[in-house]
């Protein structure tokens, strides 16, 4: 009797740390996936030109107004995804989130150079 007792106590046991595991990989397999899809990879390196999410327009937002304000040069990227970057003629630098900064593909337009021609038709 006292060994039917053991052996059903060790399988209870057994059986309780077995749900235990796949309680945990499956926490853990939705909370990867679901946290995966948000964060998007994001690489910089010293030089590059990126965007800036602003964040206060949400409040003041207007419906032509672009969430993204820029061109800024990044200047160092530190642990974590922080990244530190300035204006492209300015000293002044300002550290921000990486999850806050995108790549900027477009070409930079100095407003000292370029013209344009308004002509009466």
């Amino acid at each position: 009797m006292v060994q039917a007792r053991e052996k059903r106590l060790l399988y209870l046991h057994e059986l309780e740390e077995f749900l235990y595991h796949a309680y945990n990989s499956a926490k853990m397999y939705k909370e990867r996936t679901i946290h995966d899809k948000s964060i998007q990879p994001r690489d910089f390196e010293p030089g590059q030109l990126v965007l800036l999410y602003n964040s206060r327009l949400k409040i003041f937002g207007g419906k032509l107004k672009s969430k993204w304000s820029g061109p800024f040069e990044v200047v160092r990227v530190i642990a974590y995804g922080a990244v530190e970057q300035k204006l492209l003629n300015a000293e002044r630098t300002f550290l921000v989130n990486g999850q806050r900064v995108k790549h900027y593909f477009g070409e930079v337009i100095n407003p000292e150079k370029t013209s344009m021609d308004l002509k009466k038709a």
